[in-house]
């Protein structure tokens, strides 16, 4: 089998790549939506794997994988390695778990992620009320995590929440940073003891916090919040969209303070897992497949990790149907190290409308149970999807 083409398309505002074989086996992915932008990128890679065998994985990816980056420039690698994944899955007649060693767990389970109560504020009431409705959701869920600090809008719509400006950045990955006020330090513990009065000792809670917070200000909130047992806090000190980890002063962090500290949704590649995993830096890390390097790469990680006493979080917030396949396929295979993986949906509603494969309903007790087709187990329908694409895509599928 070799590869004869590879296409991308902006579906809706995810971009999609599509490997095409010589045996009639293509395979699919899905980049993080709202990202465009990496289009031309993943089109680069074309002549590089033009007449390789996609079910050499390995082989193909040391071709490739010196060009990425850390996030959003890992996705063009990552998602060619799902691809490349689900050909290979469909052309063994397993699904990809079968391939990443077995499964693990019938079932994965899922925090909240993409669904999410609109916050109209940031007081305490309004956090309150968000997860009364999070816990009234279908989907079960049985952790929650919520926005809060730097990872919110309230730096901006809490009056002296920092010693800073407000308006410097403004926007999500500018990566604010100052050092808080002891109001804004209160604020931030009352919100938590609202949260945690609404969702009680059934439902665990998490927090997504920045960056931008200053070493003192994380030790004193996360202590603040020992009592609460929250099931993590998020990306205090780097994440995101941060270029670099900053291991060794995580580790600080970290030794300060019973409540889990959680990060790594922007890391690209094992190797810059190293530090955090090597050191202890960190009690959870949250590596996302279609960043970090792909599946196999994320395993990898959560294998290195469990010898290390780390948990595993996986991100995937905003990866769309086929990022949430790949999530399923490489988290049914992980060792006992993972917690939950970041659910993610359909962006526009109509993307279920083009996926065929997806169980219904799709999240259960928060939980999925895992499939058992072929490569990633979802196809994308041409016939459906066809209305979605650009006149510049009108060839993606032919």
């Amino acid at each position: 089998m070799k590869i004869v083409d590879v296409k991308c398309a902006v579906i809706g505002s995810s971009p999609v790549i599509r490997i095409v074989t010589d045996a009639g086996i293509d395979g699919y992915a899905q980049a993080e939506t709202w990202k465009p932008f990496l289009k031309p990128y993943i089109l680069a890679f074309r002549d590089a794997l033009i007449g390789l065998d996609p079910t050499d994985v390995e082989r193909v990816m040391l071709r490739i994988r010196q060009r990425g980056g850390f996030k959003p420039w890992g996705a063009v690698v990552s998602i060619i390695e799902i691809a490349l994944w689900d050909i290979a899955g469909k052309a063994a007649g397993v699904p990809i778990y079968k391939l990443l060693g077995g499964k693990v767990r019938d079932r994965v389970r899922v925090y909240n992620g993409a669904v999410r109560e609109p916050m109209t504020g940031f007081m305490p009431e309004d956090y309150a009320r968000s997860c009364r409705v999070m816990k009234a959701a279908g989907e079960g869920f049985t952790i929650v995590k919520q926005p809060i600090g730097f990872h919110s809008r309230m730096r901006v719509e809490v009056p002296d929440f920092f010693y800073g400006d407000p308006e410097a950045g403004g926007m999500h990955g500018a990566h604010d940073r100052g050092l808080l006020t002891e109001r804004g330090l209160k604020h931030m513990v009352a919100c938590v003891v609202a949260m945690k009065e609404e969702l009680g000792d059934g439902i665990g809670l998490a927090l997504d916090c920045g960056p931008g917070w200053t070493v003192p200000d994380a030790i004193r909130f996360a202590r603040a919040v020992e009592p609460f047992n929250l099931v993590w806090l998020e990306d205090m000190l780097t994440g995101d969209y941060s270029p670099f980890v900053n291991a060794d002063v995580y580790r600080d962090l970290t030794l300060s303070t019973s409540t889990p500290i959680h990060t790594g949704e922007q890391i690209y590649l094992r190797q810059n897992f190293k530090p955090l995993i090597e050191s202890k830096a960190v009690n959870i890390i949250g590596p996302d497949p279609c960043d970090v390097g792909g599946i196999a790469e994320l395993k990898w990680i959560a294998e290195y990790a469990d010898l290390h006493g780390i948990l595993m979080a996986p991100h995937g917030t905003a990866n769309g149907l086929l990022g949430l396949a790949a999530l399923v396929q490489v988290c049914a295979a992980l060792p006992h190290n993972y917690v939950a993986f970041e659910y993610t949906v359909g962006d526009p509603a109509w993307w279920y409308d083009i996926v065929d494969g997806l169980p219904a309903p799709l999240v259960v007790d928060g939980h999925i149970a895992v499939w058992d087709t072929p490569g990633l187990g979802v196809t994308l329908n041409a016939e459906k999807a066809r209305p979605y694409l650009t006149d510049e895509d009108h060839m993606f599928f032919d």
